[in-house]
Formats: structure tokens, C-alpha cells, sequence
């Protein structure tokens, strides 16, 4: 029957747009591929498929390729030269590495499914798949994924569920065409920060993680759907505590000094500041307090705010209140907090 089939293919030679040879029981791609150059669509899934052929090189029409379902180890070096590929699925194989360059050349590819595989890792040179729409890597050995993949400015889809993520690069913020975000049963405990700058994020899935709380204006996000369930969220459950003292250390005092000097526009802190790198590194990394608005920098006070979710997001059925993340510099302003602030106890 698959030579049949491929005889036909053959015949039609430049006219053969399509080759299906699904669950054929095939263990070698048919070389004879390479005779059909006007080839756009190649359907390969459920063989026995361990290795590509070199002459798959040859389809530089190819639009569409499906070997999911098969024995690849590797995404092979070969692809690279599928330059007109825009779909290709690779789900449920036995791949644990990209071939080194294969990236480079996929520079119209818009699906990549990775989907049951053996991934570890993803490297840097993912960043190279300029055109990238839809990323889906669910039920790989991920424990995180590079700030590069951060960069693919035409990503909307990523979905990277069933993994062992432990956290995610604050640069996912640059993903500012990213629609839909998918991240079940990880074991990510914080969400970045920039998270709540995708202001075309519509649809979040985190659910099965070990998250507690929220980034702040998280609830600012324009969602329609929201999911969280299996995580262990901060309930609004007030105990009483004993309130310390501030003590800030000398570096501490001097930071503060320095960072709200430089929000007055002080000439003089600006110019010492601009010849002093290390002094920049340093205040960076600064935070801004929740209630009075001055910077910090290593002291402060992680509290929860509850909020409740907008009313046009579809969320978990039991989620009444979202638990926001909020930092407060000192034990003074946190006595001027809202009624829905509440700091962080250990009980």
C-alpha cells in the first residue's frame, strides 16, 4: 500500500502538492521524496520513523510537515533548509535535543508542536524563529525555558503544561502579543512581575502549581478566562502579631537617600550616580513602597491584598478573592495600610 501510494506521488512529480502516508508502519522516509520538489504538504505521523532522510533537504516548498507519532531523538539538523515550513508537529516522539542551527533557517514557521516528548532544555536560538505564532512544548522534562524565548515578538499562543517548571524569566513582559498562556502542573511558585504588562493576554491557565499570591495589578490584566485551581492561594485568614522594629542596615539608609534623591532630579546625586556603575547596579534592583510611594531597596514588608476578580473573567469556580502581591519599606506605612492589607504570617 505505502508504495503504492508513493508510486502515484511520483507520477504526478512537479504537480504533487500532498503526501499522506499515515500509520503505514514505515521505519525509513522514502528518499524518492526528493523527487517531488513542488511537495507543500508531507504527513508522516504514526510510523516507526527513527531518523529524517537527507534528501527531505530538497523540499524547500514544503509548507507543512507532521512526523508527530513517530521515533525521532532530535529535531535534525535537515530541517533548516525547509525554509517555506510554517507548520511542523513533532508530538510524541522521543526528542530530548534541538540540532545545533536548525533554528536558523525556519524563518516562516508559525506552529511548532513538541508535545509528549523528552525536552530537558530549549536552547537560546530559539529566538531565531522570527515568525513563531503557536509554541506548544506540553508533557516535556522542562525545569525552565531561556529569556531568549522571551523575544519571539510574534508568539500568541504558548503552552508549556505538564512540565517542571520552577519559575518563569521576568522577560516573558516582551511577549506583548501573547494571547493565550498555558502552564498547568508545574511546580512554579511566583509569577513575574511582568506578567501583568501582556496587555493582550486573555486566557491563563496556571492551575496544579504552588502558588500562594499574585503579582500587583495582576487584576489589572484584560482576561476572559482564569484558571487556578490546585494552588495553595493565600486565604484572608487575620491572625494577630507582634510588630518589630525597623532596622535598616547603613546600605540600606544610603539607598534610600540616593533613590529618592534621584526622583527629586537632585543634579548633584544624578551626576555622582552616573560615574559610580556599581552604585547603579545596585539601586536597580529597587522597589516602590505601596503606600507612600519612596523607594527601597533589601527591607520591606511582603503583604497580601485581596481583591476580587473582574466580573467579565471566567475563573475557577471557588476563586472569591485574588491575592495580590504588595511590598511595603517600613512598619510605619504598613500601619496607615487599607483594610484589605494584610502582611504575610507563618502559622
Amino acid at each position: 500500500m505505502t508504495e503504492r501510494l508513493l508510486i502515484r506521488a511520483l507520477k504526478g512529480g512537479k504537480d504533487t502538492k500532498i503526501v499522506t502516508l499515515n500509520g503505514k508502519g514505515i521505519t525509513k522516509m522514502p528518499s524518492a521524496l526528493s523527487k517531488l520538489p513542488g511537495l507543500k504538504t508531507l504527513d508522516l505521523q504514526n510510523n516507526q520513523i527513527r531518523n529524517v532522510c537527507p534528501e527531505i533537504s530538497t523540499l524547500t516548498q514544503l509548507t507543512a510537515l507532521n512526523l508527530g507519532n513517530n521515533l525521532l531523538e532530535e529535531i535534525p539538523e535537515e530541517m533548516k533548509y525547509l525554509t517555506s515550513l510554517k507548520k511542523l508537529h513533532l508530538f510524541g516522539n522521543k526528542i530530548c535535543k534541538f540540532a545545533p542551527g536548525v533554528c536558523g533557517g525556519l524563518q516562516h514557521l508559525i506552529l511548532l508542536n513538541l508535545n509528549n516528548n523528552r525536552l530537558t532544555w530549549i536552547p537560546q536560538e530559539v529566538s531565531r524563529l522570527k515568525s513563531l505564532v503557536i509554541l506548544s512544548i506540553n508533557h516535556n522534562q522542562l525545569a525552565s525555558i531561556p529569556k531568549e524565548l522571551c523575544f519571539l515578538e510574534n508568539l500568541s499562543e504558548l503552552q508549556l503544561s505538564y512540565n517542571r517548571l520552577l519559575s518563569l524569566p521576568e522577560e516573558i513582559k516582551f511577549l506583548k502579543k501573547l494571547q493565550k498562556l498555558v502552564l498547568i502542573r508545574n511546580n512554579i511558585e511566583v509569577l513575574p512581575e511582568g506578567l501583568r504588562d501582556l496587555q493582550n493576554l486573555r486566557i491563563l491557565d496556571i492551575a496544579g502549581n504552588i502558588i500562594q499570591i499574585l503579582p500587583s495589578g495582576f487584576q489589572n490584566l484584560k482576561l476572559r478566562e482564569f484558571y487556578c485551581e490546585g494552588n495553595p492561594l493565600f486565604l484572608m485568614k487575620p491572625v494577630n502579631a507582634i510588630q518589630q522594629e525597623d532596622a535598616w542596615s547603613l546600605q540600606e539608609i544610603t539607598s534610600r537617600f540616593i533613590m529618592n534623591e534621584l526622583e527629586g532630579k537632585s543634579p548633584f546625586i544624578m551626576q555622582a550616580v552616573q560615574r559610580h556603575p556599581q552604585v547603579r547596579n545596585i539601586i536597580s534592583q529597587r522597589r516602590k513602597c505601596a503606600i507612600c510611594g519612596k523607594y527601597f531597596l533589601t527591607i520591606w514588608l511582603e503583604c497580601v491584598e485581596f481583591v476580587p476578580p473582574p466580573k467579565n473573567w471566567k475563573i475557577s469556580r471557588n476563586l472569591k478573592l485574588v491575592p495580590l502581591r504588595i511590598l511595603i519599606c517600613s512598619y510605619k506605612c504598613f500601619n496607615k495600610r487599607g483594610p484589605n492589607l494584610f502582611g504575610i504570617a507563618q502559622v
